[in-house]
């Protein structure tokens, strides 16, 4: 069957070998036209755990409380912020942005309730809000306010009077959010009850939907944050200004997408013309596979652009991955190539590019095959940008398998064989220093790699998956300054929210009032309550005697709860409804409200007012209570998971709260989501991946003893990454834990091209050592070739302005050369000593 294959192979495609070539470029004419709608998605969804339950609950409260996508400006000046000119830089500064079409508004110290500068009465408050434009307005009370104010110090204001911030919200877009609520609705049916057929046409349909939103979105918001740049460019002689927040790292994680597929790309090509024309020195061996190279990375991203499949951040370097694992088989060929080439002068172009095709077809249909199992273990992460990722490059490998084996033997059939090149023994020399080595120091040679090996187990025990947002980014970068300022002197970056519910029984009980049946509630509930809500029951008519937090003994415990949750040492500003009472108890003479007080100030008070201090806090109802806490992310000893975990401890041990009424969610609640189920991600990709090249060893060399040789190099390169990760302190993030899966499925290339070959050679004489030093001499310059190619190309990654990416680059880089001694090493030394072939 084999042999009918290759002959049809033969007799369709090199035999017609311009008729073949003019329909491959046909086929990649179609892919080119596609890739004009390439897209990219630097989301905060990109960055997600898929169907996390928290993830639907935070969109809950995004709807309730409002958005916390703010796109933060600071301004810092070292003179009087509070001078005129300062003050009316800021006014304009405010007007000019506020004046974008798809800015909502923009909060700023000019802005917001004054009631203490000078002090203000409930009827003077309710015929007006006064700000820091107000006539009556005293600068000077305002700055104490402001600077001491609970709700506005280390919020937007610092408390040294030097900082401010402006708080601008972009338009929302609903078609956007009810494509979201309503993919949501049909995920968590599909969970529960499972989908019609129509129902799941129609959520594959938002999927693309919302994806083309979101870029169109990001598109916007980059073109938006792009002007509101050139606007505070000549603010910035008067104060020192920082952007932040997260409409500005998608933004800016979309310019670093785009860098590192358009320079990545391009600076990878240009240093492998060099490297190939260094190596090989004939024009041929350079065009050829740099064409195989190109048209892969073109018929990709013509593909995800006719599916409609945007780039993230985690697979933005496809591109540069398509062009080092193209070359890797390509190199192969053309040392195949050139090897039967030199055995065999007079033979003609046509045996020699049957003869190269027929060598490698099988060896590289496994490498391919193992390298596609390397990436295809990253679909079981749960990730989805990981996800993403492995399906791209798994598709990606067919795309180069299929050119590589169609349009590099194609190219060679149209060119004459000419001569021989001599090959110059550089590359001999080292690979048989290699086969040398182990001959005299075999001993030696295992012991250095157990020594490795045990190394590597010890840094593995220590690695973590707790980093730090901040990290994933260069000092000079906007989107760190930014952070460090915030931290630093705003009261924190991370938003986190606690919400508590009230209790159940107390809304069963306000229920069956409700219907008059209340002589059924719970005796004991009610004895319990009543004398606590004697006054609150009194007036069915306000928020105080219907809601369960609105009156004076609820609000006492949301005072002791913000207090506690602002004296941890992870926590800055806290903002909640005892927020709002501490500043608006001037409005009682600076006295403890009573539940009358509060009722009657919550029917008064001016819908501003309420939008600014009691929607974001408390829902409409009163029945929920939200407090909005924000986290020190420069902070080093944050430790996200045991901060969640101690706060819903203290709030169920020591404020006696049901552990279900109590919900923790927000952008610190979801990342940490992500950075937990990295650990079990990594044991199940390196598991999958083992098992899978495993099963596909013992199918190709029919043998379980070669199998298990097989793979301890590529075993040995991924572990002493994460070994040294671990010793290096570098934690586990989302495209690191893609590091070991992807090094064991491109290390185990190296093996079965090198076991494949050893056979071969050592059914010609029976010597081990004989077929040891042959395969040194053949295969090992191949081997070497492309490990250099893999490495240097996965250096270049190490020029990126996103931390993981450097990190993914160096590290990968590092388990290829492991793997590449290993192979030329550890590898024919198990061979030899443990005799797998009878």
């Amino acid at each position: 069957m084999k042999k009918y294959l290759m002959d049809v192979y033969e007799r369709l495609v090199l035999g017609h070998a311009f008729a073949a070539l003019v329909v491959l470029v046909a086929v990649a004419g179609f892919f080119a036209w596609h890739a004009t709608e390439f897209k990219l998605d630097a989301s905060a969804d990109t960055l997600l755990l898929e169907n996390d339950q928290d993830l639907r609950y935070y969109r809950g409260t995004r709807a309730r409380y409002g958005s916390d996508d703010y796109l933060l400006i600071t301004y810092t000046t070292t003179e009087d912020l509070f001078a005129p000119e300062s003050l009316k830089d800021i006014q304009v500064l405010r007007d000019k942005l506020a004046g974008l079409a798809n800015v909502e508004s923009v909060i700023t110290i000019l802005d917001v309730p004054l009631v203490n500068s000078p002090r203000t009465s409930f009827r003077e408050l309710q015929k007006e809000v006064p700000t820091l434009l107000s006539d009556r307005t005293d600068v000077a009370l305002a700055r104490i306010e402001l600077t001491q104010s609970a709700l506005y110090s280390d919020l937007i204001m610092s408390r040294d009077g030097l900082t401010t911030m402006l708080l601008l919200t972009f338009r929302e877009d609903p078609q956007y959010r009810t494509l979201v609520s309503r993919r949501a609705q049909l995920r968590e049916q599909d969970l529960f009850s499972g989908l019609s057929v129509v129902e799941t046409a129609e959520l594959e349909d938002l999927g693309h939907q919302i994806r083309d939103q979101r870029v169109i979105r990001t598109t916007a918001q980059q073109a938006d944050i792009a002007t509101i740049r050139t606007i505070l460019d000549p603010h910035r002689s008067a104060a020192e200004i920082h952007l932040g927040g997260l409409p500005l790292i998608v933004s800016d994680m979309v310019s670093y997408i785009k860098h590192d597929v358009t320079v990545f790309g391009a600076g990878i090509l240009v240093f492998l013309v060099l490297l190939l024309a260094l190596i090989f020195r004939r024009p041929r061996w350079v065009v050829l596979p740099l064409l195989c190279c190109t048209l892969a990375v073109v018929v990709m991203m013509g593909a995800l652009g006719i599916i409609d499949w945007p780039v993230t951040v985690v697979s933005a370097n496809f591109v540069a991955l398509l062009l080092i694992f193209s070359l890797s088989i390509t190199v192969h060929l053309v040392v195949r190539y050139r090897e039967l080439h030199a055995l065999n002068p007079g033979r003609d172009q046509f045996w020699l590019v049957s003869s190269t095709v027929r060598d490698k077809l099988r060896p590289c249909l496994y490498t391919t095959a193992t390298t596609m199992v390397g990436f295809g273990s990253l679909l079981v992460s749960g990730i989805r940008p990981v996800i993403d990722f492995g399906w791209m490059m798994v598709i990606g490998m067919l795309v180069i398998f299929v050119l590589a084996f169609t349009l590099f033997p194609l190219g060679l059939m149209l060119l004459p064989a000419g001569l021989p090149h001599e090959r110059r023994d550089f590359t001999g020399r080292i690979t048989n220093y290699f086969a040398r080595f182990i001959e005299h120091f075999g001993k030696l040679t295992a012991g250095l790699f157990l020594a490795l090996g045990l190394i590597s187990a010890w840094g593995i025990s220590t690695l973590t998956v707790e980093n730090r947002f901040i990290d994933y980014f260069k000092e000079s970068t906007e989107i760190y300054q930014g952070m460090i300022t915030i931290d630093e002197k705003l009261g924190g970056t991370t938003p986190f929210d606690v919400i508590i519910d009230a209790d159940p029984e107390f809304l069963a009980a306000r229920a069956a009032d409700a219907q008059g049946t209340s002589g059924t509630v719970d005796d004991e509930f009610a004895d319990e309550f009543g004398d606590e809500f004697a006054d609150e029951f009194a007036d069915e008519g306000d928020l105080g005697s219907s809601s369960y937090w609105y009156n004076t003994y609820r609000l006492g415990q949301v005072h002791e709860i913000h207090e506690y949750l602002e004296s941890l040492p992870e926590t800055g500003k806290v903002l909640s409804m005892a927020t709002t009472l501490k500043t608006l108890q001037v409005l009682n003479d600076d006295e403890e409200p009573s539940t009358f007080f509060l009722s009657l100030l919550y029917q008064r008070l001016p819908e501003g007012i309420k939008k600014v201090m009691f929607s974001p806090y408390m829902s409409e109802d009163g029945n929920q209570m939200r407090f909005s806490v924000r986290i020190f992310e420069s902070d080093l000893t944050l430790r996200r998971a045991e901060l969640l975990q101690k706060i819903r401890q203290q709030l169920v041990s020591e404020f006696g709260i049901a552990d279900e009424r109590i919900h923790l969610t927000g952008m610190l609640v979801l990342y940490n989501n992500v950075l937990q189920s990295l650990f079990r991600s990594q044991i199940l990709t390196i598991g999958v991946v083992f098992v899978a090249i495993m099963l596909m060893f013992v199918t190709l060399f029919r043998s379980v003893r070669i199998a298990f040789i097989a793979i301890v190099p590529s075993m040995l390169a991924a572990g002493s990454v994460l070994g040294m990760m671990g010793l290096l302190s570098i934690p586990l993030d989302v495209m690191t834990i893609t590091i070991a899966a992807i090094s064991i499925g491109i290390g185990v290339d190296h093996s079965i091209h090198y076991v494949h070959r050893f056979i071969d050679e050592f059914s010609k004489d029976r010597s081990y050592l004989a077929a040891i030093e042959r395969c040194h001499k053949s295969i090992g310059r191949a081997i070497y070739y492309t490990s250099v190619i893999i490495i240097a190309g996965f250096s270049m990654l190490s020029l990126s302005s996103f931390i993981p990416t450097i990190y993914f680059g160096l590290f990968t880089g590092f388990s290829m050369l492991i793997a590449l001694v290993a192979n030329l090493t550890l590898l024919p030394l198990l061979l030899r000593w443990l005799r797998p072939i009878s």
